[in-house]
This record gives structure tokens, C-alpha cells and sequence, in this order.
């Protein structure tokens, strides 16, 4: 620690009569920026994953399912193995869904049975084949339609966000009110609040929710 504090002294280059500021090496203008500090933090946990969080911060949902996005994507949810790993005491850390595997968000959000369910049925109502990424961050990546605009993949990337959140919702009903699972309602509820979420936040989004959920592909397609 010695030698290294004394090469950084060594290599300083002291300018007398000029007044020491703190300078923000993260952004140009040397100034601090919130947004800046975010493209920092993001580029050193994922790095070439970057451009995964700048395209999810744009989608049109309410802020707080944006926040809960994010941190699926982080994997930084309070699961059951994550809040065990922080030394909270539980009495099992299996998925509250399944009852088989650990409940991680890489297991809760893809690879749970019921997810894998609630995910069959998404791709089954807008009519295409998908293939199952291995982990989080390329399965959003992932959730694209291609011939589509960058606008209409936006409204796509909602139904994703809405997913999440709503396994999520699901799984605490299951936890704290003895909830019975069910993926059917989880994905019933995802067309629910994808449908108001785009009428509230995306402009001339003006498709009734009949349209919306017999005929999701057309909405999406027709979205300008």
C-alpha cells in the first residue's frame, strides 16, 4: 500500500497558486451527473451488457416497474437466496412457486416451471417462436421482433417488464397470503397492466383492450 501511495504522490503533478477542485472523471464536463454515475456503475458490473439497461429505461411503464425491472436484471431481487446470502434467517430458501429448486431470480423469472409457463403463453398470444435464453440479461436481449421498429419493440419490451413484475406480484401473494399458483392468472394480469401501462405512457397508443389481447401482433405492428 506504501509503494502504491507513494507512485500515485510521485506521478501528481502540483501547480502552485491554483485552487484544488474536485473534478467528476465520469462525464466531460468534470461536473457530477447522475446519469453518468449509472453509465459507470453499469458498464463495470456487465460491461458489453450496457446497451441492454439504456434500451430498458426507455420502455413505457410506471417508474417503479421499471426500478423492479432493473433489478431482475441485476439479479438483485430479495429472493429467497439472495436474502439468505445477506445472513436473513428463513426457514427454506426453495422457490415459493415450484416448492423443487432454490429460489434464485435466474430460477424464479426463467427456469421455474411455472415462469416457463406463464412465458409458452406470452409467446403463444402474439403467434411467434422463441428460443429460451440461458440467463436473464440475453433472454431480454433476446425478446425482440424483428422487422419491427425500435418504437414498436419498446411496447414489446413492456409486456417483458410486465411479466417479471407480475411473477413477482404473484410470488409474494403466494408467500404472504396464501396465494395458490397459477400462471394462467399471472399472464391474464401481464395483458392487463402491459395494455394500461402503454395507454398511460406511450403516445397514440390507442388500441381498445379487446384489440389488445385478440390481436396483440397487429396492435404492436400498427403502433407509429
Amino acid at each position: 500500500m506504501e509503494i502504491e501511495l507513494d507512485r500515485h504522490i510521485s506521478s501528481a503533478n502540483v501547480i502552485k497558486d491554483v485552487k484544488d477542485v474536485q473534478v467528476w472523471r465520469g462525464d466531460k464536463s468534470g461536473c457530477f451527473k447522475v446519469n453518468s454515475a449509472y453509465d459507470c456503475l453499469a458498464k463495470y458490473e456487465r460491461g458489453s451488457q450496457i446497451d441492454v439497461f439504456k434500451y430498458q429505461w426507455k420502455i413505457n411503464a410506471f417508474p417503479d416497474v421499471i426500478l423492479t425491472e432493473w433489478r431482475v436484471l441485476l439479479g438483485r431481487m430479495p429472493t429467497r437466496k439472495c436474502l439468505s446470502r445477506k445472513g436473513v434467517v428463513l426457514n427454506t430458501t426453495v422457490c415459493a412457486l415450484c416448492q423443487t429448486k432454490e429460489e434464485s431470480c435466474q430460477h424464479l423469472f426463467l427456469e421455474c416451471k411455472y415462469a416457463l409457463c406463464v412465458w409458452s403463453l406470452c409467446f403463444k398470444w402474439i403467434g411467434i417462436l422463441f428460443v429460451q435464453q440461458k440467463d436473464i440479461l440475453s433472454h431480454f436481449k433476446s425478446f425482440h421482433l424483428f422487422q419491427s421498429s425500435n418504437k414498436q419493440n419498446l411496447v414489446w419490451k413492456g409486456v417483458w417488464a410486465a411479466i417479471t413484475r407480475c411473477l413477482w406480484e404473484h410470488r409474494n401473494s403466494v408467500v404472504f397470503n396464501q396465494g395458490v399458483v397459477d400462471a394462467e392468472e399471472v399472464f391474464q394480469k401481464t395483458q392487463i397492466k402491459s395494455w394500461l401501462w402503454m395507454k398511460h405512457k406511450a403516445h397514440n397508443f390507442n388500441y381498445s383492450f379487446a384489440n389488445w389481447v385478440l390481436n396483440p401482433m397487429s396492435c404492436i405492428s400498427s403502433y407509429k
